[in-house]
């Protein structure tokens, strides 16, 4: 869907020169990015403040779920696989990356399923696929775990750390007051579907816009939003209708239960969140490489000073940190929100002016 930018950018400037201040908070690690890449925020009026907010999968995996991965990939017999987004999130001094430059067995992949590949190629040793992710990748880990199941293979399992996104907004929104719309990521809308997110509206009394992630579905997202809030009306408006239908796809999703089910979860930044994680049903449970290899959850603290747990409630932003593009940068980040692409301190860092 084109968008004219110079009428939406009309249409901003109209509705916010008849609001007050206005935070919108973007949920989405990728719209974090775009938002940063694009410069929107040059273009708003200086009432309309943008914020980041837990959408990041790599930075609110959990200090103890890496200290997991990072026991597992220490392993003699493990071939460790990930996507690369994980490689550097450090733990105290030690990272994945620090590993396999040890000579530790760890692998990118560009798909679970190369997980699976892997562990027929090697069949003497155990490989372990570590599973993040919202409901966009989750359903990728679950094909993996029923071809590994189908083909009988045994010497893979799965590091599942896999979350679900509406339990976190609501966690961090219910009773917040300092943040006065959404814009809620398209592609989690394009697999749970635009119904699921009526939450937003009807529970958290905010209104919200499903957004793409190029600049001008961005800003015509955003204008939504003001239009909702000139008008003091509840709905969520899904602005992304070319791949997001109410219903969602059923079929992903219904592949997605079938091999996980619910369960509390530990995000970092927020804590203990009921219901927002993904665990194996029992049927599929021997796949959890944490119970294979008896992995102990264990206690870690977040690096001193670092504000990483503050920017993904969305009570700071990178700037703030002193840690910020000092000692702090994507080759030697000190937490976790500067090592992906979709995190803020990175999209900060990127796109900073000099």
């Amino acid at each position: 869907m084109n968008y004219n930018i110079t009428n939406i950018l009309q249409g901003i400037w109209k509705l916010a020169d008849q609001t007050g201040p206005v935070a919108i908070m973007e949920v989405c690690g990728t719209h974090t990015s775009s938002i940063r890449q694009y410069g929107i925020p040059s273009l708003l009026p200086p009432n309309i403040r943008l914020v980041s907010g837990p959408g990041c999968p790599v930075c609110v995996t959990s200090s103890a779920d890496i200290a997991a991965a990072i026991a597992l990939a220490s392993l003699d017999e493990v071939i460790f696989t990930c996507f690369g987004d994980m490689m550097r999130v450090p733990n105290g001094d030690v990272s994945l990356y620090s590993l396999y430059e040890q000579g530790r067995d760890i692998r990118l992949v560009t798909s679970p399923l190369d997980a699976l590949t892997i562990a027929q190629e090697y069949p003497e040793k155990q490989v372990v696929y570590f599973g993040i992710g919202f409901e966009t990748t989750a359903p990728h880990t679950a094909v993996l775990v029923e071809k590994a199941a189908q083909a009988k293979v045994r010497n893979l399992s799965i590091l599942n750390s896999h979350k679900t996104m509406p339990q976190a907004i609501t966690a961090l929104l219910q009773n917040e007051s300092s943040i006065d719309a959404l814009l809620c990521p398209g592609h989690v809308a394009a697999m749970i579907g635009a119904e699921a997110f009526a939450f937003v509206p009807e529970k958290l009394q905010l209104p919200a816009a499903i957004a793409g992630f190029a600049a001008d579905e961005i800003l015509a997202a955003i204008l939504a939003i003001m239009d909702l809030l000139h008008k003091q009306k509840l709905d969520c408006v899904n602005m992304y209708p070319q791949f997001v239908t109410p219903a969602g796809n059923r079929s992903a999703l219904n592949l997605l239960y079938r091999v996980m089910e619910p369960c509390d979860a530990i995000w970092r930044g927020l804590g203990s969140l009921p219901q927002s994680g993904l665990q194996f049903r029992p049927a599929y449970r021997d796949f959890e490489a944490r119970t294979r290899f008896n992995i102990e959850k264990t206690e870690t603290t977040e690096p001193k000073d670092c504000l990483c747990a503050a920017i993904l409630r969305g009570k700071a932003i990178p700037p703030n940190c002193v840690h910020f593009s000092r000692d702090c940068t994507p080759d030697a980040p000190v937490g976790p929100c500067m090592v992906s692409s979709e995190g803020a301190c990175a999209a900060y860092y990127r796109y900073r002016e000099e």
